[in-house]
């Protein structure tokens, strides 16, 4: 099983373009939240999944339930609470890339608390997005990232950088690298790691310097990098200085909400596939079975971006 802790919220998505002289668009509620969009899509895939968070009683949290339940994701370890759910308030480019701002004070996955050791069955969590930046609850899930790594768990994560949300970047930037050590894989856009580097704001990315960045972070601790370059594809750096890069899928690009989620859940999925969750198995990958992980992830990837919202494929979809 492959445990995904972290945030879900509601994305709060305008039914259409605003426009200047016209009235208000209407905001369509979607589920969301980095982490439960990933679990949401390993369990599509296929992939035995359990979502450990912190929800809502409320009737947002309600919804939330209903979605990880009727994509086949085990509750169990979901912890319920009579905070509000997180909100986040999506802004759509005409590029379909999506900005967020949040409402976040007082949300149940900010009281979080580290649960009991996970079941002998998890093989693998996975971590990320603002569950790390949001205290108290961000200390929780940091002890359970440890907890499970030292315990011999496969770890993962996705920084997903909101920067709105880092009061003190430069103390986020030295508790990201406090991670390193206890990762198996980390997978991270090339603006997210852009943004880990300290590079100035509005600075483009250089993507050698990006590359020189994650050379360094793979010397700390992960067996692999995964990262991110939107529809130009992903591209793997493994510790023993393997490079493989694939194209991203083309697409009509309807927004890239979720995209980034089912980008690691279909890593983590296509993985399993080669029986590779575990640090010395993902160590040994060929540049030819990174490059068939890399195309699964690029093509569900594709899938969520081609319809509204955080909507990630089914194994059939994929299969077709």
């Amino acid at each position: 099983m492959i445990v995904v802790a972290g945030e879900a919220l509601i994305d709060l998505v305008p039914s259409q373009p605003p426009s200047p002289d016209g009235p208000l668009p209407a905001l369509l509620p979607r589920r969301g939240g980095g982490p439960y969009n990933t679990a949401v899509a390993l369990g599509r895939l296929g992939s035995p999944a359990a979502f450990c968070s912190r929800v809502s009683t409320d009737t947002f949290g309600a919804a939330l339930l209903r979605g990880l339940h009727d994509g086949g994701v085990d509750t169990s370890l979901v912890q319920r609470g009579p905070e509000p759910t997180t909100l986040a308030m999506a802004d759509i480019s005409p590029d379909g890339s999506a900005g967020y701002g949040f409402y976040v004070e007082g949300t149940a996955d900010r009281l979080f608390t580290l649960p009991p050791a996970l079941p002998e069955v998890v093989r693998a969590l996975s971590l990320g997005t603002c569950s790390l930046v949001l205290q108290p609850g961000a200390n929780a899930y940091e002890a359970l990232l440890r907890r499970e790594a030292r315990r011999g768990v496969f770890t993962a994560l996705d920084p997903n950088i909101r920067p709105g949300l880092i009061l003190d970047p430069d103390a986020y930037r030295t508790r990201f690298r406090s991670w390193l050590p206890d990762l198996g894989l980390l997978k991270l856009s090339e603006e997210d790691a852009r943004w880990l580097t300290g590079a100035p704001a509005g600075a483009g990315v250089d993507r050698a310097a990006v590359r020189a960045a994650a050379r360094e972070w793979l010397a700390a601790g992960p067996a692999a990098i995964v990262l991110t370059h939107g529809g130009d594809g992903l591209t793997v750096l493994t510790r023993s200085g393997d490079e493989v890069t694939v194209p991203g899928e083309r697409v009509a690009v309807v927004d890239t909400i979720g995209a980034g989620d089912t980008v690691n859940a279909a890593l983590l999925h296509r993985l399993d596939a080669h029986g590779a969750l575990s640090y010395p198995a993902v160590a040994a990958l060929t540049g030819e079975d990174w490059a068939d992980i890399l195309r699964f992830a690029a093509r569900a990837a594709a899938i969520t971006c081609s319809r509204a919202g955080a909507e990630p494929p089914f194994a059939a979809e994929l299969a077709a």
